[in-house]
Order: C-alpha cells, then sequence, then structure tokens
C-alpha cells in the first residue's frame, strides 16, 4: 500500500511537534519572566499595579503618576530593549554561524562587535565638535543615529576580512575565530588608541559605549531595533532553505540550486547591521550570539525553520533574565549587562565545547 502525497508519517509529525511545542514554551518563559522583570528593582510594583498599567487605557483605570513613570518610562522601555538586543544578537549569530559554517561565529567571536564600538568610538572623536556644553550627559555629545552609521561603516570592514578568508579554500572553523580574535584585538587597539587622544567628554562617552547596558535606549532607538530586527528576521526566514543547504556544504547546496556567495554577502551585511545598530544604542554585549544558537541545536536540531525563531526567543530570554539579575544582585546599584553575560556567557560555551568534545 503506497503513502498518498498528503499523508504524513506520524513519526515526522511527533518531530515537528517537539519543535513547536519548544519554541510555544519559550514565548511562554519569555513573558513571564518579561513581566518579573518589570515588577521587581530597587522599587517593587505590586501586581495590581502592573496589570493595570498593561491594560491601560483599556481598563479606564487611572494609574498613579509614580508607578505611571516607573513603568512606563523607565522598565518597559528597558526590558523590550533586553528582548529586542538579546534577540538581534542571538539571530545575527546563528546566521554567522550557518553562513560561514563555523560553530563558533557570532558577531563577538568575529571581532564584529568590536569593529562596531571602533566606529562609535570614531563618531565621538570626529562628530564630537564643542563638548563643553554637555558635560553632564556625555552619551548626548553626538547623535545616537550618526553613531549607528559608523559603526555600521566599522562592521562591514570587519565582515568583507572575514568573508574573504571564508572564500580561501579548505579555511577551517580554527582559521575562522583566529582570523576574528586578530580583528577583535585589531580594533580594540584602535580604540584605546583614539581614547588616548580623547578629552575628557569624549573619553567618558567611548567608555560609556563600551559597557553594553539595556538602559540607556530610549522608545526611538528602541524602535529603530525593533525594525531592523523584523527585517533580519524575515530575510533569515526567507532564505532558511538556503541555510539547510549550505549546512551540507558549499558543493551540495550549489547544487541544489543556491547562490552560495550571494547568499553569504547579504547575510552577513544583514548581520553585521543588526550588530552594528545594537552595539551603536547598547555597547558591546558579548557571548549571547554565541552561545543562544548552540543551546537551541541541542534542543531542537539543525533545522532554520525551527531553529531561527527559537533562537531569536532564547536570545531574549537570556539577555532580559541577565538584565533582571544584574538590577537585583547590587540593587540599589545596577551592574551593565554586559559584564553579566561574560560571567555567564563563558563557562556555558566552555561546558557546551567539553559536552560536544565528550561525545
Amino acid at each position: 500500500m503506497h503513502l498518498s502525497h498528503t499523508e504524513i508519517p506520524k513519526e515526522y509529525k511527533s518531530h515537528v511537534s517537539r519543535k513547536i511545542f519548544f519554541i510555544i514554551g519559550g514565548l511562554i518563559a519569555l513573558c513571564l519572566v518579561f513581566l518579573f522583570s518589570i515588577s521587581v528593582g530597587a522599587v517593587r510594583i505590586p501586581v495590581t499595579e502592573l496589570l493595570a498599567a498593561l491594560s491601560s487605557p483599556l481598563s479606564g483605570r487611572a494609574l498613579d503618576a509614580k508607578w505611571h513613570i516607573i513603568i512606563w518610562n523607565i522598565r518597559m522601555p528597558q526590558a523590550l530593549t533586553a528582548v529586542v538586543g538579546g534577540a538581534g544578537l542571538a539571530v545575527a549569530g546563528v546566521m554567522m554561524q550557518s553562513i560561514l559554517r563555523n560553530p563558533l561565529g557570532s558577531p563577538f567571536t568575529l571581532g564584529i562587535s568590536h569593529a562596531a564600538a571602533f566606529g562609535a568610538a570614531l563618531s565621538v572623536m570626529i562628530f564630537s565638535g564643542n563638548t563643553t556644553g554637555n558635560g553632564i550627559d556625555p552619551t548626548g555629545i553626538v547623535s545616537p543615529y550618526t553613531t549607528a552609521l559608523m559603526a555600521f561603516i566599522a562592521s562591514l570592514i570587519a565582515t568583507g576580512i572575514i568573508i574573504a578568508i571564508s572564500r580561501i579554500r579548505q579555511a577551517s572553523p580554527e582559521v575562522m575565530v583566529l582570523t576574528g580574535v586578530a580583528l577583535g584585538s585589531l580594533f580594540t587597539a584602535g580604540t584605546m588608541f583614539l581614547q588616548y587622544f580623547a578629552d575628557d567628554v569624549q573619553l567618558a562617552a567611548m567608555v560609556f559605549w563600551t559597557f553594553g547596558d539595556v538602559g540607556r535606549a530610549n522608545w526611538n532607538e528602541l524602535s529603530l531595533m525593533f525594525v531592523v530586527l523584523i527585517g533580519l528576521i524575515v530575510y533569515g526566514f526567507w532564505n532558511r532553505w538556503n541555510y539547510n543547504a549550505i549546512d551540507a556544504g558549499d558543493d551540495t547546496a550549489k547544487g541544489l540550486g543556491v547562490h552560495v556567495s550571494h547568499v553569504r554577502l547579504w547575510g552577513m551585511l544583514a548581520a553585521s547591521f543588526m550588530t552594528a545598530v545594537i552595539v551603536a544604542f547598547l555597547g558591546v554585549i558579548g557571548f549571547v550570539g554565541l552561545v543562544c544558537p548552540h543551546m537551541v541545536r541541542r534542543l531542537i536540531g539543525d533545522d532554520y525553520r525551527f531553529l531561527l525563531p527559537g533562537t531569536c526567543i532564547a536570545g531574549g530570554l537570556l539577555l532580559l533574565t541577565a538584565d533582571t539579575a544584574a538590577r537585583l544582585i547590587l540593587a540599589p546599584h545596577i551592574l551593565p549587562v554586559s559584564i553579566l553575560t561574560a560571567f555567564l556567557g563563558a563557562p556555558v560555551f566552555i561546558y557546551l565545547i567539553i559536552r560536544g568534545t565528550g561525545r
């Protein structure tokens, strides 16, 4: 008896259902952590006030001015920025790992984050102009959109070098990682060079940008990051079959009709643009784009139809959780979230390497 064209094997249905269940479960966990993140901090917000704020103005209830300011002006944009920033870095990381066929690829390990930070520092040095009139807020001496543009240009330079190396025949993942380490050192040295010749306000702005912190973005910057993230997700999902083919090897992908060089070039440009925008607005946040794809791969596999949305949710959940913990560890003092992600990301990634080697 032959199977009809519309009949799907039960094993495949069960296989897909597990992946969908993981994605839905991650989304529910993200929503719960999001509500918890808004309610805790130096001032704890009652659950009734939080729910009233989220349902306003649909509920018709007038919210107390104190809770309204804390929720909508401080907690809400910070939590949403953590979700968007973490999702953007994670999606950029999983795309780079596929495009370069490099399991260690991410905006941080490949030096793209450092290049974007150098571009941000260069924009402070060139476009700050007269800084004597703004000695209180060093982040306001340069337009954030000018900083994002300069960060993107610098990240393009790093991306071009990485793509050139990846096209060299027999370039191993180790070579790619060493190239990223070299690029990271190079752009870090360039940033230090600019800091040496900067004045006090310029130096403060540069140092401020090197600390990754989701609390510095406002609603306008959050909206821009969200639009770029949506574009990156749409582009990545549109090319999901191309990434699956590239994972099988360039020759196999070309045999299936995939324009490998075209997909690699535009994918790296899209991921680099997402990284540049996040670094320009939030600073350097490491290991999110490196660890999240590996964690999700171990749970739902390498199929980019599910890996891409799963990684997006995991990235937002990881950075939001880290930011919430950073606000609570030394309360009322707030740690930059990049410090916590570095402390958490490095051991987790070493564990993933050891576990993979053992297998």
